[in-house]
């Protein structure tokens, strides 16, 4: 399976611990270089995304090939999310990871599955590796991610749990 991630899902989920589910649920993530870049050099980051990153060996770090690509779709969305979507384009991902709403809105357009940080959560419940995700939601929720009571609701009725 091949994965390719954004940034936010990469802070997300170190921001409560839980990093190690996208190894634990994917193996190998790709990410490109200005999601690196966010990450790592610029630091934009919570609770140890940049730690994390920078030490996980199963995280392949690309450079995008089609810049043409990337700059067009930068009329849209921001370089992290652009980048993201050429190289899932180009490595035919199966799995895109990002939360925002935009970027995943042309995700779909080009036909990519995407999955959001709280979907991965609720795979890892699916898949035995959370016992429960209601905490984990609401840790995101304090540590100031934008998720609506509705996508919340949603999340936790899929997994049987309940607000």
């Amino acid at each position: 399976m091949i994965v390719v991630s954004n940034t936010t899902p990469l802070i997300g989920l170190a921001s409560i611990g839980h990093f190690d589910l996208l190894w634990r649920l994917f193996g190998k993530i790709h990410i490109a270089q200005s999601v690196y870049g966010e990450v790592v050099i610029r630091g934009y980051e919570r609770g140890g995304a940049k730690r994390e990153v920078e030490t996980a060996d199963w995280m392949e770090i690309v450079s995008v090939k089609d810049r043409l690509a990337v700059d067009v779709l930068l009329d849209e969305l921001d370089a992290g999310e652009a980048e993201t979507i050429v190289l899932a384009k180009e490595v035919e991902a199966d799995w895109v990871l990002m939360d925002e709403k935009k970027g995943r809105r042309k995700l779909k357009q080009l036909g990519l599955h995407t999955m959001g940080t709280l979907g991965i959560l609720l795979r890892a419940k699916q898949s035995g590796l959370l016992l429960e995700i209601h905490s984990s939601v609401e840790r995101l929720h304090r540590q100031g991610f934008s998720l609506g009571k509705t996508v919340i609701e949603g999340v936790l009725r899929q997994a049987g749990e309940s607000l």
